[in-house]
């Protein structure tokens, strides 16, 4: 048995933060106590936050280190895993579901084989025992192309898929409602006028055709896994209505204030992206996650596309945007757990596994000093 004490620490509960000590004994927090430990063997944290290990449910970060630049692929998997996992780590995310996306639209791009090849290196036993973070898998499936079940279907069952989240990006209506928000998001590929006109056709076309047969079919295998659901991108009452009589219960990244408080309303959890806050508004001119966070709507916050956005967004909110720090701790820690029913961790509380961050502010920005999963400092 091993046994630490962290005393002189902030520590932020779930709905107050305490100055006072904190046992971890063996994986897990034993005790949390007020005031400091006058033990010889406590370890002073100066004052500084412990925060717990942050749940990121949504982050495309893996597949920037598998593909760094357009038709790059990284030559070994697993390098990329490991050079990824670092990061994750770094940003204080100790669980992270790696989101691999499911759908390519292109016979001849490389996405086919990065995502198998993405699934077998995070299933690696060798892989895994030396990963900092704990990674599990989100498969984004992309219902409107005509590969999707092909690639699902042989990877559904892996026991580290955890989430699947239904996604539509047909330019035209959710997170592409405005024709040129999608165009510039696809600026590199330089599409002339004809060109992309032909592209809008062609997708809306697959749309037709396979959304809705995909949409029943890869919600059929989700449930027979027992995977949990998110909807993607919702932007209508009615496509919110859609997912609860599915049965779907997470509404991650909806694009307007009216789909993101009927989600509410409706019993769903709404998930936003951090950047979205750090920047102070959405890339693609979507809903602001400040606002739904100022009207309640907002549960939880994905790092998307920068994991180090999680820790600068909490600070954010509870500083300048006026929301309590436990509240906006919770967003990444125990809010999302509630979410995947990972119920062993995402808070600081006895018996929850030690999974937490010491944190120092620096001229108003939040530094990340240690890193911890389950009693075990990972950077």
């Amino acid at each position: 048995m091993s046994e630490h004490v962290l005393s002189n620490v902030a520590v932020v509960l779930r709905n107050e933060v305490v100055h006072g000590s904190v046992v971890i004994r063996d994986e897990v927090i034993a005790d949390i106590g007020q005031g400091s430990s006058h033990l010889p063997q406590a370890i002073d944290f100066e004052g500084d936050y412990l925060i717990p290990g942050f749940v990121e449910l949504h982050t495309d970060n893996l597949e920037r280190h598998l593909q760094p630049r357009p038709g790059v692929m990284w030559p070994s998997a697993s390098a990329a895993v490991l050079s990824h996992d670092v990061q994750i780590a770094g940003a204080g995310i100790t669980t992270v579901f790696d989101a691999v996306s499911v759908g390519e639209y292109s016979a001849a791009s490389n996405r086919r084989q990065m995502i198998a090849t993405t699934v077998e290196t995070l299933s690696n036993p060798r892989v895994r025992e030396v990963l900092k973070a704990e990674h599990l898998i989100h498969l984004r499936c992309e219902l409107a192309d005509p590969a999707v079940m092909e690639i699902y279907q042989p990877i559904a069952g892996n026991p580290h898929v955890k989430l699947v989240s239904l996604m539509d990006h047909t330019p035209g209506q959710r997170q592409w409602a405005d024709l040129e928000k999608w165009r510039q998001f696809n600026r590199d590929k330089k599409w002339t006028d004809i060109e992309f006109d032909a592209m809008v056709t062609k997708r809306r076309a697959d749309q037709a055709k396979h959304a809705e047969i995909h949409r029943r079919s890869v919600i059929a295998l989700a449930r027979h896994y027992g995977t949990v659901m998110a909807s993607h991108d919702d932007t209508t009452r009615e496509h919110v209505e859609e997912a609860v009589a599915e049965g779907i219960a997470i509404s991650e990244f909806p694009t307007t204030l009216g789909a993101a408080g009927h989600a509410a309303k409706r019993g769903m959890k709404v998930i936003m992206g951090a950047p979205n806050i750090v920047r102070g508004g959405s890339h693609s001119g979507n809903v602001s996650a400040v606002e739904l966070a100022q009207r309640g709507f907002l549960d939880g916050l994905s790092s998307d596309y920068v994991p180090a956005s999680l820790m600068q967004a909490v600070f954010q909110l509870s500083g300048s945007e006026g929301i309590e720090l436990p509240k906006a701790v919770a967003m990444i820690s125990a809010n999302p757990t509630g979410m995947v029913g990972l119920a062993d961790r995402g808070e600081l509380a006895p018996d929850k596994r030690a999974d937490f961050s010491r944190v120092r502010l620096v001229d108003g920005q939040p530094v990340i000093l240690g890193v911890w999963r389950e009693g075990r400092r990972i950077c």
